[in-house]
């Protein structure tokens, strides 16, 4: 089976109606040239929101369900897709969340993932935003196929893709929102754009399923004009079960392209490499302390 996934690497602005009006387009774009699956980035409604520390803020985050749902998924409906989005939801007063909501082709919806793993780092304030996720590390089944999805974050983390696997992901999906600090070196940008795309495709080799990563693009100015912003390094990608590139963006380009995912190939791939028959589980309980002194 070959399944046609369609990416879509924008920019964003402060307007949120014509952020959700540029995707729209594109994913009907996506549609038209044959999309089953479309992938967008972490929080595409909006600017990155999480560069200062502001309450009024919240006020951005919306119920699930809600308007944002309601879009997208008659936007899925129209266009018969499955459709993964980012949102920001609130949960309750004081509680929100880092969501990603799956859409199934008749716009209901199939699935949510909350954000598991928060950061806290100069630019980048989503504990201040984001409560940590309580859904665990379970796929969501579609009409496509049963996807893993995590945010960003998560990304980095070997514990959360193995356990989708072992659930029986059959792709890992990542929305996501990184960039560069423009104080580092060229060559320290280059090391860690470069990480982030290892570290994920080491998943897809560990699991034997391919992997798509959707990235932002553009620059976003930092509101307290305490840092220089965040230029977000693209770089989107889909690879394949023994980690090779089925296809990259490029840095600075927004993108709407189609990528062909041979969906057979993770089992012939997992019968050559039976990492999953090998693990020694039974030596594994240590992996759930934070330390091991």
């Amino acid at each position: 089976m070959t399944l046609k996934v369609a990416i879509i690497q924008q920019s964003c602005t402060a307007n949120i109606d014509a952020n959700k009006q540029k995707l729209a387009l594109n994913i009907i774009k996506a549609a038209k040239h044959g999309a089953q699956l479309v992938v967008l980035q972490e929080l595409h409604n909006s600017l990155y929101f999480c560069q200062t520390e502001n309450t009024d803020l919240f006020n951005l985050a919306e119920p699930i369900p809600g308007p944002s749902t309601e879009y997208y998924g008659a936007l899925a409906r129209e266009c018969g897709i499955v459709l993964v989005t980012s949102l920001f939801e609130r949960r309750a007063a004081g509680v929100y969340h880092n969501t990603a909501v799956v859409f199934e082709k008749d716009g209901s919806i199939a699935g949510k993932y909350r954000k598991m793993h928060i950061p806290d780092d100069p630019a980048y304030y989503e504990k201040f935003y984001f409560t940590p996720g309580d859904l665990g590390f379970h796929p969501i089944d579609t009409s496509v196929g049963r996807l893993g999805v995590q945010v960003c974050w998560d990304q980095w983390y070997p514990e959360g893709a193995r356990l989708m696997a072992l659930q029986g992901a059959e792709l890992l999906i990542y929305p996501t929102a990184i960039g560069y600090e423009s104080t580092d070196t060229p060559e320290e940008q280059e090391r860690q754009r470069e990480a982030w795309t290892t570290v994920q495709r080491g998943h897809a080799v560990a699991n034997g399923i391919p992997v798509i990563a959707v990235n932002r693009t553009g620059y976003e100015p930092d509101p307290s004009g305490q840092t220089n912003g965040i230029q977000f390094w693209g770089s989107s990608f889909v690879c394949g079960p023994q980690g090779e590139f089925l296809y990259r963006a490029p840095i600075d380009e927004e993108v709407v392209t189609l990528i062909d995912i041979d969906m057979k190939r993770s089992e012939n791939v997992r019968r050559w490499w039976p990492f999953l028959r090998d693990r020694r589980i039974e030596e594994f309980a240590p992996l759930q302390r934070r330390f091991i002194d």
